[in-house]
């Protein structure tokens, strides 16, 4: 019975971020078939945040009206239309409109919203569910969690999308000549399995998380909490991405647990009002960098050394997370001098990254195999350096308090609002970042003297000129 337990919880976790993460992973292919191009990640980071309204919507219900929404309604509503979601992106995701006299991704963007809506709802739905079972299973719950990001990075990778090569073509100049004037193109080879595959694949991990939240309503109830006072403790926690530590939250808390907030829990250090801003503040810096200002502008970091490039950052990244979750659930280290060189580690990795994407798209050892190993290492450990960080300063406010936790969530929700609402005008509106074609440009800057037209009377004379000087 227990291992039966086990494997539902795991894979009702696998429903939690599994639409969100996949779309991430499917990015280096995505960004080559739609219209905004190298611009879709920015996109992507502002929808993410609105989508927040479904957190806030479910957070306000328990606030107003306690003990009246039904969360097991909930839970079954948000999974059907995160599956209802995945089966139309199979067969809308490169579908486009006119809008403004330009064409746009309108049915992608609105199908990644309602898919964004049913992850962050799940972060204050799924958490208070798993509250009425006992404590062994959270950790195989936020395992399943975690294979929500680790699965789909591991199947991109399988996916090969990253595959490209250069074809030369040739034309005619057209000033009435016999000049051809030659040209490299890139041109994408077809991956393993497609885009639609993938998000197949998508939909029945959704279905998986479905089928496994109807075996565990179907358990015998031997523990039952009342979720009405969970909610609240947990929202903040859980919408900041900092799930982990808010697992062993206790509902049931008495009126004695408040005149010990001011005591160290399990001989933990007591940290001041500065130490406890710091960490807040090291929370805003982390979200903003890793929700919102750096994942708008990867294609620009990525791209201009190859789709491969781009492919192996995301699917790495995705997975470099979890396992930097789990690495922090067994090596904790919770001191913050070492957390803050981590953050400035990390934040040296995410600058290296800014800085590339400044220079698309000719940034620094482009089209060298070692550049192209640099970038992808530094976005793997840009991600995990600053995961580890996240879930530590969590523990740590745990330990402090719940209240803690919460402002904790508004602090990681506000970082990724600022940086991607930053970005965006950035990337979209004044367009400070340049997009390029990986083979013309690598083309130019090796052979640029074989793209000239020059006709015999003009190399006659240039031979001239350079003998007489």
């Amino acid at each position: 019975m227990a291992l039966r337990v086990h494997l539902l919880a795991c894979a009702f976790g696998l429903g939690s971020w599994v639409a969100v993460n996949g779309l991430w992973v499917e990015l280096p292919l995505i960004v080559n078939a739609l219209p905004e191009g190298w611009e879709l990640p920015s996109y992507l980071t502002v929808i993410i945040q609105l989508a927040n309204l479904g957190p806030l919507l479910v957070t306000l219900m328990h606030k107003l009206r306690p003990g009246r929404l039904n969360e097991r309604a909930v839970i079954y509503s948000i999974l059907s239309i995160g599956i209802a979601s995945c089966i139309l992106l199979v067969f809308f995701w490169d579908k486009t409109t006119v809008v403004a006299g330009a064409s746009h991704s309108t049915a992608f963007f609105i199908i990644t919203f309602f898919l964004s809506l049913v992850d962050c709802t799940s972060s204050v739905t799924f958490l208070p569910f798993m509250m009425q079972l006992p404590a062994k299973y959270f950790t195989t719950f936020f395992i399943g969690e975690g294979l929500s990001g680790f699965i789909p990075g591991v199947i991109a990778l399988a996916q090969g999308v990253g595959m490209a090569k250069c074809v030369n073509s040739s034309h005619t100049s057209g000033n009435h000549s016999d000049e051809v004037v030659w040209s490299s193109q890139t041109q994408y080879l077809p991956p393993n399995f497609s885009t639609e595959v993938f998000f197949s694949f998508l939909a029945a991990m959704m279905c998986i998380s479905l089928a496994a939240f109807v075996g565990l309503n179907r358990l015998p109830r031997t523990y039952e909490l009342s979720t009405e006072n969970l909610v609240p403790d947990t929202v903040g926690s859980v919408s900041s991405g900092l799930d982990n530590p808010a697992v062993e939250t206790d509902g049931k808390k008495s009126e004695q647990e408040g005149e010990e907030k001011s005591k160290p829990l399990l001989a933990e250090p007591q940290y001041s009002i500065s130490k406890l801003g710091f960490m807040y503040l090291l929370v805003f810096w982390i979200n903003a960098l890793t929700n919102g200002l750096l994942p708008s502008v990867q294609t620009y970091s990525c791209m201009p050394y190859g789709n491969l490039a781009y492919h192996l950052s995301a699917a790495l990244a995705s997975v470099a997370n979890p396992v930097a979750c789990t690495i922090a659930m067994f090596f904790q280290n919770r001191s913050l001098m070492f957390l803050c060189v981590l953050t400035v580690l990390g934040s040296g990795f995410g600058g290296y990254n800014m800085a590339m994407a400044a220079l698309s798209p000719c940034p620094l050892l482009r089209g060298s195999a070692l550049g192209e190993a640099i970038i992808v290492l530094s976005w793997l450990l840009f991600t995990g350096t600053l995961s580890y960080v996240k879930v530590m300063v969590g523990v740590i406010l745990r330990d402090r308090s719940h209240s803690a936790l919460v402002w904790c969530g508004a602090a990681a929700q506000m970082g990724s609002l600022v940086g991607s609402v930053t970005m965006f005008p950035l990337v979209n509106v004044y367009q400070l970042f340049k997009s390029g074609d990986f083979c013309n440009t690598r083309h130019f800057e090796e052979n640029h003297e074989d793209q000239r037209v020059v006709s015999p009377q003009q190399l006659f004379s240039i031979l001239t000129l350079q003998t007489e000087s």
